[in-house]
């Protein structure tokens, strides 16, 4: 390939993906940024994992009180929290999955809190359509060029770099495309492993080709600053686990690297986190099995990332959510298939937290959406909204931009403290 061609190529498309190491990228913008932000404009922190394949919502938080729930899963109900493998019960109503046993400590210090009967109005049942709803914000369209996530980098006060966000896994997502920049990071320890661009000799060659660029040497500047950030930054990680056992391995291994990451980065304010393997239509299980080994390491990690982020989590809000949910009667393959409402969990020191919250109608033949799923009584970009305005403290019209097409707010939500 020619050089020009080589350049053309790289140009394309709003975000551009600069090569940072072995299987780091740092994703950045056309548009030049601040030199940093104001001091304090990213103390207040956002972390969003997303869980692909439609994770099962009333196996997660089980409507345990509703006689419908064992009827409708004769095999995969949680059985009673007085029995082997039984649901941690939650309200006296609802019950945690078991093997989301780390998280009840935040439970009781009111620092989670669900949605439930939460999700997309829109009515697909296509894992590609729904996501990409999910990641726009702006169900039912499909032309929405960017994501929620880099729309609320732009209306966040203070000065953006490239570190201000921040996702984790092996391409950038949907939800962070668009104009302002954002960096990706490998999962793993490989993100924090020198690559070939650490290289002092080829590093030199790079800064020469680039130098001066009208076109792009701003835009390889800040991948390459973006890079010395997360280096830095992970080094402190590896140091420390010399003397120690390693981490575990999977989302808990990733969580507690974030965490490193934002303690030791006041830069880093929006992460971003994708978890695959939700998508249970066979041999799902109910307090063991399939679903309970994925929940198990994600409740570990969660736990792990309230732990390592220290004081920082008294300003961290975290949410959990999946592009829908799952039907509330099992099929005949012990699984479930794909529903509509699901529940979204949310996290942190200022929730309101101890408590299931949403308009909750039963699980019964009559209160089921199409007669199968749990209906959607709480739009997911209200959920999103009150935590924008509440804990980032954005205005109306920023509100406006991030979430375009919004409805009216839910009255009756209090998901986080004043």
């Amino acid at each position: 390939m020619q050089r020009r061609d080589f350049l053309n190529a790289f140009a394309a498309g709003a975000g551009l993906m600069i090569p940072l190491g072995r299987d780091a990228w740092a994703a950045t913008a056309t548009a030049a940024q601040g030199t940093g932000p104001a001091a304090g404009a990213t103390g207040r922190k956002l972390v969003v994992v997303m869980l692909r394949g439609a994770v099962d919502g009333l196996n997660v938080v089980a409507p345990l009180g509703d006689a419908n729930y064992a009827r409708l899963r004769p095999t995969i109900a949680l059985a009673a929290p007085d029995q082997d493998n039984g649901a941690l019960d939650l309200d006296g109503y609802f019950a945690l999955h078991p093997a989301l046993a780390p998280l009840m400590p935040l439970w009781r210090e009111k620092k989670l809190a669900f949605v439930h009967a939460s999700g997309s109005p829109d009515a697909t049942r296509s894992h590609f359509d729904a996501q990409d709803y999910m990641e726009s914000a702006t169900p039912g369209v499909k032309s929405t060029p960017d994501g929620w996530m880099n729309r609320l980098i732009a209306a966040l006060p203070g000065a953006s770099t490239p570190t201000r966000a921040v996702s984790v896994g092996p391409t950038m997502p949907r939800i962070l495309a668009g104009q302002a920049a954002a960096i990706n990071i490998a999962n793993g320890a490989a993100a924090g492993k020198p690559g070939a661009l650490d290289r002092p000799q080829l590093a030199a060659a790079f800064d020469q080709l680039y130098m001066g660029n009208q076109r792009f040497g701003k835009v390889y500047q800040d991948g390459r600053e973006a890079h010395k950030e997360v280096m830095a930054a992970t080094m402190a990680e590896a140091v420390a686990a010399d003397g120690g056992a390693p981490l575990p391995n999977g989302f808990p291994d990733d969580a507690a690297r974030l965490a490193v990451l934002m303690r030791n980065d006041p830069n880093v304010q929006l992460a971003f986190f994708a978890l695959g393997g939700w998508d249970t239509h066979a041999s799902q299980g109910a307090g063991t099995g399939q679903l309970a080994n994925r929940l198990a390491p994600l409740g570990q990690g969660l736990a792990l990332l309230a732990q390592r982020l220290g004081p920082m989590f008294e300003d961290t809000t975290i949410v959990v959510m999946s592009e829908f949910g799952r039907t509330a009667r099992e099929n005949g393959n012990g699984g479930t298939d794909h529903g509509h409402g699901n529940v979204m969990w949310v996290l942190g020191g200022g929730v309101a937290g101890g408590k299931v919250l949403g308009e909750w109608q039963g699980v019964g033949d009559g209160q089921l959406n199409e007669g199968r799923d749990l209906p959607v009584t709480t739009d997911f970009r209200t959920v999103l909204a009150h935590i924008a305005e509440r804990h980032l403290r954005l205005g109306d019209r920023q509100l406006a931009q991030v979430f375009p097409r919004m409805p009216s707010a839910a009255s009756g939500l209090r998901l986080l403290r004043a």
